[in-house]
């Protein structure tokens, strides 16, 4: 049995595991936050030195490469991160520095797209033909595979999902445009959104989850609040499902997907988010592609991309991966 590292960079935290080319096992699992303000150097080092201890923990395999998920655009031919904001990466040659420091040929991809192969080959959306998917957290991305392949684009910068236009005077995005579904729908948007009705004065137990410190808010938070049966905080999330339900819907009308999956924090919200998103798109999605299509919360939180850039290079390499 050959063995891969799987890495998946984040804005905020690092995930390292090394995976089994069956999907079987997933050994020495690490985990440590990016810190990026410290310079890509570090970032650099701290990455090889989770793969080296990942390596380490998984005795007695051969271990034949690395896959690499980091935020783009990226060059996926070249290896090269063109731009990643969060980061503060430029042309940044990531996959040709991570083989020559780990000696070990490596391949990269954009890690939304790692995320939904990582559920599509192991996870939620498994033996799904036509798969998109979301992955929400500080942003919202997304990935597209299509018979078993991640679906690239033109220019590799296919799926970026969380920069549909839902609203197309609304709020303003941190890409610069106005409206994207990332701006109403991700973690942060999710908080800001929930916070804005605290100040306006709507009746809610929100402030007694963070001492009174609305800075303190998260997603997590709003949904915590709503499990405890919060008005306010349902409502909250009831309007997330009514954004993501019109992105869901979008999705559904122009790919016909067998399965649209939705990683991230957000599943945290469970039947409270999924029961109205499901009702959203079904309002709005043509029914023929909604009766085709499964929509599902992902169920390998924090290490979908790490098995997904695993298979990646899998794939790259060997022409596919193991799906039994």
């Amino acid at each position: 049995m050959r063995y891969v590292v799987g890495i998946d960079i984040g804005g905020t935290n690092l995930v390292v595991g090394t995976v089994a080319e069956d999907g079987s096992e997933l050994l020495g699992l690490a985990t440590e936050p990016t810190f990026p303000e410290q310079g890509s150097d570090a970032v650099l080092a701290r990455i090889a030195k989770l793969a080296k201890a990942s390596m380490a923990a998984a005795v007695r395999k051969e271990i034949v490469g690395v896959g690499v998920g980091a935020p783009g655009p990226l060059d996926t031919k070249s290896g090269v991160v063109i731009l990643t904001p969060n980061l503060g990466w430029t042309n940044m040659p990531l996959r040709d520095r991570l083989a020559a420091t780990l000696g070990l040929p490596a391949t990269l991809d954009n890690d939304a797209n790692c995320a939904i192969f990582g559920e599509w080959w192991r996870g939620a959306a498994r033996g799904g033909r036509h798969v998109v998917g979301l992955t929400i957290g500080t942003g919202i991305g997304g990935g597209i595979v299509l018979d078993g392949a991640i679906y690239h684009g033109a220019s590799d910068v296919a799926g970026e999902l969380g920069h549909m236009t839902i609203d197309s005077t609304g709020r303003r995005c941190k890409c610069g445009n106005y409206g994207c579904l990332e701006a109403y729908a991700s973690g942060p948007a999710i908080a800001a959104r929930a916070v804005e009705g605290v100040l306006a004065g709507y009746v809610t137990t929100l402030p007694r989850y963070v001492a009174g410190d609305l800075a303190k808010v998260t997603a997590q938070v709003v949904y915590e609040a709503a499990h405890d049966g919060d008005d306010y905080a349902l409502e909250v999330v009831r309007e997330t499902a009514g954004f993501l339900g019109a992105g869901v819907a979008n999705i559904v009308n122009i790919f016909n997907p067998d399965v649209v999956v939705i990683c991230g924090g957000v599943t945290l919200a469970g039947d409270k988010l999924f029961v109205p998103l499901r009702s959203e798109v079904k309002r709005r999605a043509f029914k023929p592609g909604v009766e085709a299509c499964r929509i599902v919360p992902g169920e390998l939180p924090g290490t979908a991309g790490v098995f997904g850039a695993a298979a990646v290079f899998m794939q790259r390499t060997w022409g596919g991966v193991t799906t039994g």
